[in-house]
């Protein structure tokens, strides 16, 4: 099975004790490792593959417990730098009645921002089938050219990319200036993931279908929309699968999307596939696998904060195999 490499932020969710108020409201907060590249690393790992963590940390406490959090979870840590010119970011959330959730992120700067692209190793890709990563490490930071870097170095050696945007406005200086680097880092990618929070503001179209047909003509090879409370559909040149959500109570939506694209990636490297191989995957197949990544994000959505709600391989088969016997 082929390397899965995730590149960019890893940093501490604070998730609030209380739910449905304001942040400045919430007095306890519960430390869990987070950042969407972590967390996609750690879905692969859990459910058994290969993944490695492409960041950088503070040598502080919080450095520390991500390290062990992740090291625990399966992931190869070896690519995780360390510094001490800036501390490891922090995320404090507060949680909505229905799951959903607001951020406030003390990251200026944080040690992921300044990781360097003399930083990288050749050797961190070698056997890599694909390098994922989002938009919250594209702001003007070393740690942008460092992701230009790696994205040719990935596939210089035939490596898939995917992409999640994950918008995060808190940490751009504008919509605008969001959206711009959003797309100029669109045509790098072989797998797009959107939400339909995100659709228009990232391609400018509203139905997922006009947004698909432009992807396409460009290097996107796969496109995994996220739907909310709908489920999800998969998107290739050659048609299109939908999965309904199955019914489960919601606890926390914290990681739910990085769930869902960690599951798929893991599911593609299984696979070994290639760009070229994509577009020999059967619907049949295509239809499983979307499933499979639909009822992952679905149990982690039951648990508190990322990393912790996501269940190994085992876990994960008898629970799914157990909820299609009862719907």
């Amino acid at each position: 099975m082929k390397k899965i490499l995730a590149l960019g932020e890893a940093l501490i969710d604070f998730i609030p004790a209380q739910r449905d108020c304001l942040l400045k409201e919430v007095e306890q907060f519960t430390r869990v490792c987070g950042g969407a590249p972590a967390n996609v690393a750690a879905v692969a790992a859990k459910l058994g593959g290969n993944s490695s963590l492409i960041t950088q940390l503070g040598q502080d406490a919080f450095g520390d417990y991500i390290v062990d959090t992740l090291q625990d979870a399966g992931v190869d840590t070896s690519c995780i730098c360390r510094t001490e010119q800036a501390n490891t970011a922090l995320a404090f959330v507060s949680l909505k009645a229905d799951g959903n959730r607001d951020f406030s992120f003390y990251r200026k700067p944080s040690a992921d921002m300044l990781l360097n692209q003399s930083q990288l190793r050749a050797e961190w890709f070698e056997d890599a089938g694909i390098l994922h990563f989002g938009s919250v490490s594209l702001i003007d930071a070393p740690i942008q050219m460092t992701h230009r870097r790696a994205i040719a170095m990935a596939q210089e050696r035939g490596a898939l990319i995917s992409f999640d945007p994950n918008i995060r406005l808190p940490l751009w200086k504008s919509e605008d200036a969001c959206r711009s680097r959003v797309r100029e880092f669109l045509p790098c990618a072989d797998i797009v993931k959107l939400s339909d929070e995100e659709l228009e503001f990232v391609t400018g179209k509203t139905e997922i279908a006009q947004a698909a047909e432009e992807l396409f003509s460009g290097s996107c090879r796969v496109i995994l929309y996220s739907m909310g409370k709908k489920g999800a559909m998969l998107l290739t040149p050659e048609g299109s699968w939908t999965a309904e959500n199955p019914d489960v109570p919601v606890k926390d939506t914290t990681g739910a999307g990085d769930a869902i694209m960690g599951a798929l990636l893991y599911c593609l490297a299984q696979q070994n596939l290639t760009r070229d191989k994509l577009a020999e995957v059967t619907g049949q197949q295509w239809q499983a696998w979307l499933e499979f990544a639909v009822y992952y994000a679905n149990y982690s959505v039951m648990g508190s904060g990322a990393i912790g709600s996501y269940p190994d391989y085992d876990t994960f088969i008898s629970w799914k195999e157990a909820m299609q016997r009862k719907g």
